[in-house]
């Protein structure tokens, strides 16, 4: 499901963000994103891992890996970037065949 709130995607993204995923939602900022290809798929990968792990191990571990990496890093962006689950949907969001071809964690390579 896909809504449109730039309220809803600030709030949730600190500000930071032109879409996120809380599971089972992908919050758009703007309509016109919609459009966008890369970043629906990008989101779809979010969706994918959380099944995969489960929802909240998902957002635990995503908060956890955030954390360690900001700490190290002491960069918000850098640390967000750094993220396996982000690191594997912006490696693959242009790819439109690779959730039909993903593996298993595949996020697990990106760690």
């Amino acid at each position: 499901m896909i809504i449109v709130s730039k309220f809803w995607t600030n709030l949730l993204s600190f500000g930071k963000a032109n879409a996120i995923t809380i599971f089972p939602i992908i919050f758009l900022k703007y309509g016109s994103f919609k459009d966008n290809r890369a970043l629906i798929r990008h989101e779809r990968i979010h969706l994918r891992q959380a099944l995969e792990l489960g929802i909240v191990l998902f957002y635990l571990w995503y908060l956890c890996e955030f954390v360690i990496r900001f700490v190290r890093l002491r960069d918000f962006d850098q640390a967000y970037l750094s993220i396996s689950f982000e690191r594997e949907a912006y490696r693959h969001e242009e790819d439109p065949d690779y959730l039909s071809k993903r593996k298993i964690w595949a996020f697990w390579h990106h760690l």
